[in-house]
């Protein structure tokens, strides 16, 4: 090895490092795990070729999570390693386009001080997907270089792996398809490898097929869902804003990108990829799509306009000067983000100091209101407290007979599944728990955990039972779930388990 190829992976290998320590400094110890990666967690606990809102990979890297112990760490080091893992891919793509090291770095700190910093936080499937979108525009771009036909099997396997992490990965392939059909590359619907590199692709997804449609596929009534519930509120307008906002450090390297892959000429063969970015964010907008659905596109694009702007700049009389505020730029525009767009200072900080959070809208909720606290940073408030009162009330009421913890959503679930220390197994008529019932045991008592909400559940439930009664309630005042309430109800008049059913099918 070169001294100069030493010198490069050195530099890579602290990016990578940097990439780590950022992403486990950037949460406070007082926040605990966001509501949804409880429910990926608990996934690992019922592994299956699939679930009601996502494919089946992240449950088998719960199930790693939970092997190892399931401490924070690990719950935090897949998303930090498939974050790290797309800097690497990024600097391969500068490579592979004869960049200098100068265009790997800046295209490596775009990556590393931007939005993926947020996204990388969280045991959810986003972070994979953005590396295998990367990773799928990587081979391709090795494949009409190369025009070697493994490279296809290649793409074929990432993007099957990638339809099994999350489903919004088949974006990729329908803006790709009229990409290649205007460019010069249509000739690749000729190619048998095409065809027998997308059976390849099926093979990997047909598990999950099959489950779906055992399961009547509940992607469709969770698209549906999704539809009438979030996208429909969805600003088209505000998506293309955020695109912008997304990697505004590197705005002026993914943007020359777009302007190199139409003009010049050493970049033709990949100009695909400026009409595959066209088409894929065209569907998106018509489909109403979350604005963090296009995220993976855009690391291919700063790789390219890096290792443009390197070739420009060598040709400048001023390159150095060039160089050095390039790389300021994404650096200094992140040191003020980096004061209140992450959950890095504890909740009374952001009380007492509001402004910045309120002045860029961060206060706001999904109610359209503005709160104390972000409403990703409320999402990590309460759920020890709710689990401390869940264990306390079980442990006096299992004394008289085998009890069922049945929550409201699946973050009450997952939270007590997680931090219990009793073993409950709590279940929810939400999401996947509603197929993790255990029907086989006889419940004489029930912990019911409810949101404040009207009909009171005493009088609901309470007929049902011998004794009943509002034990107690969350009382931490950042958390979303705060006044959430914990019942308890003991001796059953009758068994609960025909209402359950009854319950579960209709949610169903």
């Amino acid at each position: 090895m070169s001294n100069r190829m030493k010198k490069d992976h050195l530099i890579l290998l602290l990016l990578v490092l940097i990439k780590f320590f950022l992403q486990y400094s950037l949460i406070n110890t007082e926040y605990e795990l966001h509501r949804d990666e409880y429910l990926h967690l608990d996934q690992g606990n019922h592994l299956a070729w699939g679930f009601l809102s996502v494919p089946p990979v992240n449950s088998w890297l719960a199930w790693v999570v939970q092997t190892l112990g399931a401490s924070v760490f690990w719950v935090k080091f897949f998303p930090a390693l498939f974050g790290a893992l797309t800097i690497v891919v990024v600097w391969k793509i500068v490579e592979t386009l004869n960049g200098d090291l100068f265009a790997k770095i800046l295209a490596a700190t775009g990556v590393l001080l931007s939005i993926l910093l947020r996204l990388n936080m969280l045991f959810q499937p986003t972070s994979l997907e953005v590396l295998l979108w990367t990773l799928l525009y990587f081979v391709l771009i090795r494949y009409f270089r190369s025009e070697q036909a493994k490279w296809l099997y290649v793409a074929a396997v990432i993007f099957g792996i990638g339809f099994l992490n999350k489903y919004n990965i088949v974006f990729s392939v329908l803006g790709l398809i009229p990409a290649l059909l205007i460019t010069q590359h249509w000739k690749i619907f000729l190619n048998k490898h095409l065809y027998f590199s997308a059976l390849l692709a099926l093979m990997i997804m047909l598990p999950n097929l099959i489950w779906q449609f055992n399961h009547n596929f509940p992607v469709v009534d969770h698209m549906g869902e999704l539809a009438e519930r979030q996208l429909v509120h969805v600003s088209r307008l505000n998506f293309l804003k955020s695109q912008l906002l997304f990697f505004v450090g590197v705005l002026f390297v993914w943007l020359p990108g777009c302007y190199a892959l139409l003009f010049y000429k050493p970049f033709k063969e990949i100009r695909f990829l400026f009409w595959a970015y066209v088409f894929t964010i065209v569907l998106f907008v018509i489909f109403r799509a979350k604005d963090y659905y296009a995220i993976g596109l855009y690391p291919t694009f700063i790789a390219i306009g890096a290792a443009y702007l390197g070739i420009l700049f060598e040709k400048s009389r001023i390159k150095w000067i060039l160089k050095i505020t390039s790389l300021s730029i994404p650096v200094l525009l992140f040191l003020p983000l980096y004061n209140f767009a992450f959950p890095n200072k504890n909740p009374k900080y952001i009380v007492e100091h509001p402004d910045h959070y309120k002045r860029w809208g961060l206060l706001r909720w999904e109610d359209g209101k503005d709160h104390s606290l972000p409403q990703d940073f409320a999402d990590m408030q309460g759920w020890k407290e709710l689990t401390q009162k869940t264990d306390q009330e079980y442990i006096k009421v299992s004394k008289y007979g085998k009890t069922l913890v049945l929550c409201d959503n699946y973050g009450q679930a997952g939270a007590i599944n997680y931090y219990s220390k009793q073993n409950i197994k709590a279940v929810s008529f939400n999401a996947d728990y509603l197929y993790w019932f255990d029907l086989s045991e006889k419940y004489t008592n029930l912990i019911r955990i409810k949101e404040y909400s009207e009909p009171d559940e005493l009088i609901e439930t309470g007929p049902y039972f011998k004794k009943a009664e509002l034990v107690d309630s969350i009382v931490n005042p950042y958390a979303r779930e705060r006044g959430t309430m914990i019942f308890s109800f003991m001796g059953a008049k009758m068994d609960i388990r025909d209402r359950l059913k009854a319950e579960i099918d209709d949610a169903r």
